[in-house]
C-alpha cells in the first residue's frame, strides 16, 4: 500500500493507493484531475479534506486489504467527525457495484475505474462547489521525481481467464493511442525519469485493435528512438504476444531492456484448456529456446498458479519438473484464489486451501532452487545500473536492466549518484540481490 502525498493550502485530497502498479498509474491520473479541479494534494489523510482509496479486487485478499484500509480510514478522526469525505474508487466499486454501495455505508462516494476521469467533479459535488482557491498552476505540492517511471498503454481485457476476474472489472480491451502515450512518457522524462516500464493486462496486445493495426514492437521502437538514454521494459506480455518482430526490436535497441515477463500459470495442456488459454509444456519449452535463440542475454519471469481446481499430484508434478529446468530468472506463484463471477469459481475438483498453500510453497521453494543459480552466474559480469535510492545507512542501491522494479531485487552500490547510470562489475549475489563494484 502506498500514500500518494504532498502539501498545501486550501481543500484538500489525500489518496491511498493498494494494489499493482497499473493502479499506481490510475491514482497517479486522479491526482492530477483532483489538482487540475483546484485541490491540493495532502500529505497526511488524517489532515485531508477528502481521502480517496484506489481499491484492489482482484483476488480475495486484496479485496481484504482494501476493505482493511477503509475501514482504517473510516476511524480517523477527520473522516469519523464528518469533516472529510471518503470515496473509494478502483477495482472495488468497478467489480462489485450497488453491493458495495449498500455495505460500504462509511463511504461518501463511489468511483470504478471507468469513471476515475470524473474524480474532480464528484469532489466538487460532495463539497457543493469548486474549490475558492485553485491548485492547478501552483507547483508547491508537485511529487518528488522518481527514476523510473510506469506508463500504462492499455486498459481492459478481452482474454476471459476462467479464474480471472480483470475483465469484469476493467472492462473490453482497447489500446491507448501512441500521443497519448508518448505525451506521458516526455511528461515523466522531463521530471527526470531515466526508465519507463510499459505496463498494461495484456502489454502484447497493444495496437491490434486499431483502424490501422499496430504492434508492441512498432510502439517500443518509436519511444526507443524518441528517447534515446532513457530505458524502456514492458511487463505482462502473453505467450501469444512474443513475436519475432518484438524480439528483433529488443534486440537491435540498447535502451531497450532485454526482458520479458510472460505469464505461463501453468503448463498442463488441459488445466491451461480449463483456465481458458493455450498453450502445453512443450510449446513454451520451444517459445523460451526461440527467445534466448533471439536474444542470447534475455532475462525471463514468468508467474505460476498453484492449486487449480481439478489440478491432479501429476499436473503438479509435472509444473515442478518444468520449474526445475531452470529456464527463467525469476518465478513468481500464487495459490489459486477462488473468486466469485469468474468461471473458475463453479468448476469441480476445487481444491482445499492448506493443499494449495502447500503447492505454492514447493514450487516457490523449487523456483528459488532453479533461479538463484542463474542470478549468480551474473557475478564477473559488467552491466550498466540505475541508482535510484540511498538506504538510512548510506547504501547506494539501483536496478541493472535484468532486474524490473518492485519484483526482482536490488543491486547494491559503492558510488554514484541517484538518477545516474553507471557502469559496473558484479562482485557477488545473495538470493535475488547483487552488490556491484
Amino acid at each position: 500500500m502506498t500514500v500518494q502525498v504532498t502539501q498545501g493550502g486550501g481543500r484538500s485530497v489525500a489518496f491511498i493507493t493498494l494494489g499493482c502498479a497499473k493502479n499506481e498509474v490510475d491514482s497517479e491520473k486522479m491526482r492530477a484531475k483532483a489538482k487540475a479541479a483546484g485541490y491540493y494534494i495532502e500529505q497526511d489523510p488524517e489532515k485531508a479534506d477528502a481521502i480517496v482509496i484506489n481499491t484492489c479486487s482482484f483476488i480475495q485478499s486484496a479485496t481484504e486489504e482494501s476493505l482493511e484500509a477503509i475501514f482504517e480510514a473510516a476511524g480517523m478522526e477527520n473522516v469519523a467527525s464528518g469533516d472529510a469525505k471518503l470515496i473509494v474508487a478502483g477495482c472495488m466499486p468497478a467489480r462489485y457495484g450497488d453491493e458495495l454501495e449498500a455495505e460500504l455505508t462509511e463511504a461518501c462516494a463511489f468511483v470504478p475505474c471507468s469513471k476515475e476521469d470524473d474524480l474532480g467533479d464528484i469532489l466538487n459535488a460532495l463539497f457543493g462547489g469548486s474549490p475558492e482557491r485553485a491548485a492547478a498552476d501552483d507547483d508547491s505540492d508537485d511529487e518528488l521525481s522518481s527514476v523510473s517511471a510506469y506508463v500504462k498503454i492499455s486498459d481492459g481485457c478481452d482474454r476471459f481467464c476462467s479464474y480471472c476476474a480483470i475483465p469484469y472489472i476493467r472492462g473490453r480491451y482497447h489500446s491507448f493511442a501512441l500521443e497519448d502515450i508518448d505525451r506521458e512518457v516526455a511528461a515523466h522524462v522531463a521530471k527526470g525519469a531515466r526508465e519507463i516500464v510499459l505496463i498494461a493486462q495484456d502489454t502484447g496486445r497493444w495496437g491490434q485493435d486499431f483502424e490501422e493495426p499496430s504492434s508492441l514492437a512498432a510502439l517500443m521502437g518509436e519511444l526507443a528512438q524518441r528517447y534515446p538514454s532513457t530505458w524502456f521494459r514492458v511487463m505482462y506480455v502473453q505467450p501469444e504476444g512474443i513475436t519475432n518482430e518484438l524480439l528483433k526490436t529488443i534486440a537491435d535497441r540498447d535502451n531497450i531492456c532485454s526482458y520479458l515477463d510472460i505469464p505461463l500459470q501453468h503448463v498442463d495442456k488441459s488445466l491451461l484448456r480449463a483456465m481458458n488459454r493455450a498453450g502445453s509444456r512443450e510449446k513454451y519449452l520451444a517459445l523460451a529456446k526461440r527467445i534466448r535463440t533471439a536474444i542470447p542475454s534475455v532475462t525471463l519471469r514468468t508467474t505460476l498458479i498453484a492449486g487449480f481446481p481439478g489440478e491432479t499430484e501429476d499436473q503438479f508434478e509435472e509444473l515442478c519438473d518444468f520449474v526445475s529446468e531452470g529456464l527463467f530468472d525469476y518465478i513468481g506463484v500464487f495459490a489459486y484464489s477462488r473468486e466469485e463471477g469468474t468461471t473458475a469459481y463453479e468448476l469441480p475438483g476445487q481444491i482445499d486451501e492448506d493443499i494449495k498453500a502447500e503447492r505454492a510453497q514447493t514450487l516457490r521453494d523449487l523456483a528459488d532452487a532453479s533461479c538463484t543459480p542463474r542470478i549468480a552466474q551474473r557475478v564477473g559480469q559488467e552491466m550498466d545500473v540505475l541508482v535510484e535510492g540511498i538506504e538510512e545507512d548510506g547504501q547506494l542501491f539501483g536496478r541493472a536492466m535484468c532486474q524490473a522494479p518492485d519484483v526482482d531485487g536490488e543491486t547494491y552500490l559503492t558510488e554514484g549518484n541517484v538518477g545516474d547510470i553507471v557502469r559496473v562489475r558484479i562482485a557477488d549475489t545473495l538470493l535475488y540481490e547483487m552488490e556491484a563494484e
